[in-house]
């Protein structure tokens, strides 16, 4: 059995052990869940569990990160006297597969200030990006290769 749901189970066992069915409870049931997991971790098949967590962790961390500083970018494009500015579309070829994959690295980039994800090619090869300043789009690919596609992939495979 999947043990994300195992532990979601267990989050449900707890609140309803303890009959309140709060937000906090159900938090507090599933870290406690978490903890029980990690205390039989090798008969319950569970080293990969915690390690991808880690990796969601890691990814959303990454994504505050580069939200932040983009943001610090656009604004200083934005304020600056003279903006000197390409803006520009161009193709960024996709190494993740899966359909949540794509999915997800296109909602990140578009939700980082400056870039907008356009379109997927048919063949799911290419995804189309906008950058308010496309004048390296090399250094705007290594960047989402090196980024957020590496840190995708590490989390979902």
């Amino acid at each position: 059995m999947n043990l994300y749901l195992v532990n979601i189970l267990l989050a449900l066992v707890w609140a309803a052990i303890t009959g309140a069915f709060t937000l906090s409870n159900i938090v507090f049931g599933f870290l406690l869940g978490a903890l029980a997991l990690y205390l039989i971790r090798e008969q319950a098949g569970s080293l990969g569990y915690f390690r991808r967590g880690m990796r969601f962790i890691s990814l959303a961390a990454l994504f505050l990160y580069e939200l932040v500083l983009s943001a610090w970018r656009v604004a200083l494009l934005v304020l600056s006297p003279r903006m000197n500015l390409k803006p520009g579309i161009f193709a960024y070829p996709l190494k993740v597969e899966r359909d949540l994959e794509i999915t997800l690295l296109a909602n990140m980039i578009t939700l980082t200030p400056g870039t907008l994800s356009v379109d997927v090619s048919e063949d799911h090869k290419f995804l189309y990006i906008h950058a308010i300043d496309c004048s390296e789009p090399d250094a705007l690919r290594r960047d989402i290769a090196q980024g957020f596609e590496r840190r995708i992939m590490e989390a979902f495979r």
